[in-house]
């Protein structure tokens, strides 16, 4: 009632209560007049006006209050019509607007009733078409982003391929011993070509929700105990050792997909291998609480800048700023690793401090 009134002039206002108060006064005449014609034309209307004036002024008062209420009840539904059709119109407007392309931010329907439910669903529409905006906005920038780093890292390989290829074709080598270099050349960098390929495809399919389809029982503590046997040979030929820490409960299941969740401790432990040489030791803890498992892979090599730790799990993102793929791989591999844990409800971050670099692996538990 409130916003039909505030909707309403003041000049208007008046002229509705000038004019309800000019109505009410004369229909409380004319009723006056009936009643007085009714008492001489019939003796229960006389007894009935008798009884009435023992009450004073009470009846005069509701005589005049009846009709003043009905008038001014209808003045107020008069202009809560043209209220609404008002607000119909601007929402009409402002719907046009979105129709044209021309967003607003937000609708400013003052209003409690169906209208203002109305402009409510309409903003939460226009909510979601601003999300939608910049999500396809981001999502354009990640693809300009990832056909950029593709291109960037695949040439590095081509080009030594071909030009290595093209000394070959035309003879320009000196000895078959050189030729045979050349060849290693090429079977490195067609090798590195590859797995950049393998962890490109690799990462664009994580990316989908789809990705994990086959949710089973998975035994942590069997998968990091077959790494361990698996890595053996990697270990001793950088002159490593895997020590293992902790120790599971009855209950060390996870729910998702093996080939995936082994590509996750794969990853790290790669990377431990790489990067912490110098340590000569590899560190797998495992500590479990009620309702998660973690895992932490921790070397003793080189530490990760404070300033890069935020963005390791970033597509393309290295360490090494020359993106050399001598010393780095193909920037995919920690990507990887966060997405798959993203596709099984899990979380990994990163600490590194002067003498050890950890990787604290999160996953919830199966539920008993």
């Amino acid at each position: 009632m409130k916003k039909v009134i505030k909707f309403i002039p003041v000049w208007k206002l008046l002229l509705y209560v000038v004019l309800v108060l000019l109505l009410t006064a004369g229909t409380a005449q004319v009723l006056l007049y009936a009643l007085f014609f009714l008492e001489t034309q019939s003796s229960r209307v006389a007894k009935f006006i008798e009884l009435s004036a023992t009450f004073g002024l009470m009846p005069f008062i509701i005589l005049c209050i009846v009709p003043f209420t009905l008038f001014l009840s209808l003045f107020y539904l008069y202009e809560r019509q043209n209220y609404t059709e008002s607000m119909m119109k601007k929402l009409m407007g402002e719907m046009e607007s979105i129709a044209d392309g021309r967003f607003v931010q937000e609708m400013t329907m003052e209003d409690d009733g169906l209208i203002g439910e109305l402009a409510a669903k309409v903003n939460q529409l226009l909510l979601q078409l601003d999300q939608a905006k910049t999500e396809q906005k981001e999502a354009a920038e990640v693809k300009n982003d990832l056909i950029t780093n593709v291109a960037h890292d695949l040439r590095s390989p081509l080009t030594s391929i071909v030009g290595y290829l093209d000394l070959i074709n035309e003879d320009r080598y000196k000895s078959e011993v050189e030729l045979r270099y050349y060849i290693q050349i090429i079977h490195q960098k067609s090798h590195e070509l590859n797995q950049l390929l393998n962890d490109l495809f690799e990462y664009t399919l994580v990316q989908k929700k789809e990705a994990l389809v086959n949710r089973v029982p998975i035994n942590l503590e069997e998968m990091l105990n077959q790494l361990a046997v698996q890595f053996q040979f990697q270990l001793n030929e950088a002159g490593m050792e895997l020590r293992q820490h902790g120790a599971f409960t009855e209950n060390p299941f996870v729910m998702g997909e093996g080939i995936k969740l082994a590509r996750v401790f794969e990853n790290l432990i790669q990377n431990a291998i790489r990067y912490g040489k110098q340590g000569k030791y590899i560190d797998l803890s495992a500590t479990e609480s009620e309702k998660l498992i973690q895992i932490e892979i921790a070397n003793y090599g080189q530490p990760i800048p404070s300033s890069d730790l935020p963005y390791l799990f970033e597509r393309f993102y290295r360490v090494e700023k020359s993106r050399s793929q001598y010393t780095g791989g193909s920037g995919l591999g920690l990507a990887i690793v966060k997405s798959i844990l993203d596709l099984h409800g899990g979380q990994i971050h990163a600490t590194s401090a002067f003498d050890k670099t950890a990787f604290v692996v999160t996953l919830p538990k199966k539920s008993e």
